[in-house]
């Protein structure tokens, strides 16, 4: 059987699906650029072996999803394998060349949106041109009743890797009671406001509570000086993904991800002096 090779990039906060019940979006690169989102994976189900971070190489067999009539939508259909890990040695090289220089990096959201309109592409690198702020609005506090019923259901089935271990200790995430949102401007000058969906902003506003004592609007403003004060300094990227029910519907069906904080490059030193050599302020000409 073969596998996919795939560099991880993107893994949304925990959702409850009806059909799946607790599933992750994973999505990421081949080795040539092109995009794959893997959906759904029980992730948190999942062996500790096969639990992937952000930017692993993973190995998965993979077949078109048949449900998702987005072109980077496969369903894994075995064993998701952790080969690799790509680190951030030097201001994050490796990360840059294969996340910036292989696949598409856009500047415009409405190259973008013709492209999921014309169902081409519901997978993206991004780069605005301004970030503008960081917003939240307050959501429901728990999960919805009939996806919890589903979920409990699914508990008693067949999993997707036929292994029911899980069900004996697994508790379902706790839910985030806040939706997060970046202020953007694109390169033709364009504002828009794109929701935040990665795991790392959900996962960070928890660990904040917790330090915070249970303060809600303590909590905020420390995630507001991660997501804002400190990535805006960075040379900043952001992984785009269209939702299946808006991907050719909605005037942006776009949404935020993934947040690549990259550093800035460093410039080249346009001064650098021969080895032993004195400035060459006042020398002779040469006889």
């Amino acid at each position: 059987m073969t596998k996919d090779r795939i560099l991880v990039t993107v893994k949304t906060y925990p959702e409850l699906s009806k059909t799946y019940g607790e599933t992750v979006c994973t999505a990421g690169i081949r080795e040539d650029g092109t995009w794959v989102r893997l959906y759904p994976v029980p992730f948190r189900r999942l062996d500790e072996g096969e639990q992937y971070r952000l930017y692993d190489w993973i190995t998965c067999p993979l077949a078109k999803h048949s449900r998702d009539p987005r072109p980077e939508s496969y369903r894994p259909t075995g064993e998701i394998e952790r080969v690799d890990h790509v680190g951030t040695a030097d201001s994050w090289r490796e990360r840059r060349e294969l996340l910036l220089g292989r696949p598409n990096v856009y500047g415009s959201l409405d190259e973008l949106i013709r492209a999921a309109k014309n169902n081409v592409s519901s997978l993206a690198v991004f780069k605005p041109a301004r970030l503008i702020d960081f917003e939240w609005e307050e959501t429901d506090r728990e999960w919805d009743t009939g996806k919890l019923e589903a979920m409990r259901a699914i508990a008693n089935q067949p999993d997707l890797f036929d292994d029911q271990s899980w069900s004996r200790t697994f508790r379902i995430v706790d839910k985030v009671p806040y939706k997060f949102y970046y202020r953007i401007e694109d390169a033709d000058g364009r504002p828009s406001r794109m929701r935040i969906l990665e795991w790392q902003l959900g996962a960070l506003y928890r660990n904040c509570l917790r330090s915070a004592g249970g303060d809600e609007t303590k909590a905020l403003v420390k995630v507001k000086q991660k997501y804002f004060n400190e990535f805006v300094k960075a040379d900043l990227h952001l992984f785009l993904g269209t939702t299946l029910a808006w991907h050719r519907r909605a005037p942006n069906p776009w949404t935020i991800v993934g947040v690549l904080p990259i550093p800035h490059q460093k410039q080249p030193d346009l001064f650098v002096r021969e080895v032993g050599r004195a400035p060459c302020v006042g020398d002779a000409a040469p006889g």
